[in-house]
């Protein structure tokens, strides 16, 4: 049973694209279906954590938005990462699902008991992991993964049950 989920966010919760304005202030497109997915989740009793190799206000305002208690950001060992949350959390690996798309993801994804990546994660990654999403990073890759969790798990009518 997966009891917590690792999400990337570039190219995972986003499509990948940075954007600066002249200004030099950064924007990031999420999808609110990937949203509502990670909060109903959280609700559940389940765990989520952001582990991102980059930093950004914009990730730390996103993750409070949606009750994400373990955000790691600029962080270049990801499997580090993932396994002191997993210790802190007393958890196991077989009990953490993680998406990632790109190469620093490899180590992380090889850790979880579950692997995920968008349909565009790099060839390497879709080689590496047990499942290749359907849909894009950014365009609802992560709710693709929970509603996989959550029908595995057979935990539909606890997921379903806050909206009926």
């Amino acid at each position: 049973m997966i009891k917590l989920i690792i999400l990337d966010v570039d190219g995972c919760l986003t499509n990948g694209e940075i954007i600066y304005s002249s200004d030099g202030s950064e924007t990031k497109n999420f999808n609110v279906k990937d949203g509502l997915a990670i909060s109903s989740w959280i609700k559940m009793g389940w765990h989520a954590a952001i582990i991102t190799g980059r930093e950004s206000d914009i990730v730390e305002r996103r993750a409070k938005e949606l009750g994400i208690k373990y955000l790691y950001q600029g962080v270049k060992d990801k499997e580090k990462v993932l396994s002191e949350l997993v210790d802190l959390l007393e958890l196991k690996d077989y009990e953490v699902a993680a998406i990632g798309d790109d190469l620093n993801d490899m180590r992380m994804l090889k850790r979880a008991g579950r692997s995920f990546t968008p349909k565009d994660g790099v060839k390497e990654i879709r080689e590496l992991v047990d499942t290749t999403l359907t849909t894009n990073g950014g365009e609802g890759a992560v709710r693709e993964m929970i509603d996989i969790l959550i029908d595995e798990n057979d935990l539909r009518e606890q997921f379903l049950a806050p909206w009926l």
